[in-house]
């Protein structure tokens, strides 16, 4: 496992999801997400994990593979109300997984 790779996925897709998060927050109503979250919100971890891949200089694929199963256990947290805990062991997981892929080759983002 590549430590330094773990905690630059985690800081990374951490800043990505809540970013993101608080843009759609200020431009979309709550109701919106009451009722069109069950699909927003995966699009939008998939569309910070595929950012993270290219930040961080790993491959895409194998990447959103990870990211849509550390997505699974967050489902968990949301059934019963903590979304946002959810959010961060999704992180946390996603994280780990990642920090077992490969090195990224020359060129990704330092």
């Amino acid at each position: 496992m590549d430590t330094a790779i773990l905690w630059r996925v985690a800081v990374v897709q951490a800043l990505a999801v809540t970013a993101l998060s608080l843009l759609l927050g200020l431009l979309l109503p709550h109701g919106f997400f009451e009722d069109w979250g069950w699909l927003t919100g995966p699009i939008a971890w998939l569309l910070c994990a595929w950012f993270t891949a290219r930040f961080v200089g790993l491959p895409e694929a194998p990447v959103l593979v990870r990211a849509a199963l550390a997505g699974i256990p967050s489902l968990l947290f949301v059934f019963v109300g903590l979304h946002w805990l959810g959010a961060l062991v999704a992180v946390a997981i996603f994280a780990l997984w990642c920090a077992t892929l490969p090195r990224p080759l020359a060129g990704g983002t330092p």
